[in-house]
């Protein structure tokens, strides 16, 4: 299996620490070595960056972690090759453009022999993971208009998501820049940080951080991962099935759908 990462903030925010953390269970303190890849949003703007090697030994990840690109959203992800080569085209997170807006999405888990809608959205590698995400965009572009609202959105993801963890496994981060949709089919947490900020210690590194001296008292920033990040602060652990829709640090939306036996 894989790990994900992802980040909702109400204002622009670095992921050094966290992505630092993430970054060491991809062959060092986890087996997640296959490749990773992160992407920050800028505006309608994404800056990505994607390797077919382990995040651990990465000199791009180690560019990453010291750079402080800012973001109110990002998606992260570190790769345990089930389905597909290990080269960079099977590399999450995957981007296509729907609608004027990049549309990133990452997954973790597996749903063997996935084909999906056929459409104008199409893989470019081989994982199951891309044609997912293809299926998703190829059912959004069909079924919903350019100003559907976000309840009608959520109510097709969640319908979408609720299908294929009946297939599989399905824990996945999908954004377009302006929200952070995140579904749980196995395993998922999050924790929302906000004053009073306090220090944080990572499970995976000897790295500290007081996020009171890095952070404003109006700040708010959320992060979701597939295992809690750090070992002194209380994470909210996802039920299968449960499903948020995150905006600006806040969760907008959230419910659960049942999965089948």
């Amino acid at each position: 299996m894989c790990e994900l990462l992802g980040m909702s903030a109400n204002t622009p925010t670095d992921l050094c620490f966290s992505f630092t953390g993430l970054t060491q269970r991809g062959g060092n303190t986890g087996p997640h070595s296959d490749g990773w890849g992160v992407a920050f949003f800028e505006g309608k703007g994404l800056r990505t960056f994607h390797d077919s090697s382990a995040s651990a030994n990465s000199q791009v990840a180690s560019l990453v972690q010291t750079l402080p690109i800012k973001s109110e959203t990002a998606i992260c992800h570190i790769r345990q090759a089930n389905v597909g080569d290990i080269c960079l085209a099977n590399t999450h997170p995957f981007v296509r453009e729907l609608w004027g807006r990049n549309w990133v999405f990452a997954h973790n888990g597996q749903i063997a022999n996935f084909k999906g809608r056929v459409d104008v959205f199409e893989p470019i590698g081989d994982t199951d993971s891309e044609r997912i995400f293809c299926d998703i965009m190829n059912h959004i572009r069909a079924r919903l208009t350019r100003n559907a609202s976000l309840e009608d959105l959520c109510a097709l993801l969640t319908e979408l998501a609720q299908g294929y963890a009946k297939q599989g496994v399905f824990n996945c981060l999908l954004s377009n820049g302006d929200w952070l949709f995140t579904f749980c089919s196995t395993k998922l947490a999050c924790i929302t940080r906000r004053a009073p900020f306090g220090n944080a210690q990572l499970k995976d590194a000897d790295v500290t951080v007081d996020f009171a001296g890095e952070t404003t008292p109006k700040d708010v920033v959320s992060i979701i991962a597939t295992e809690p990040l750090t070992t002194d602060e209380a994470w909210h652990i996802y039920q299968p099935g449960e499903w948020k829709l995150w905006q600006k640090g806040e969760v907008l939306m959230e419910g659960a759908v049942k999965k089948s036996v």
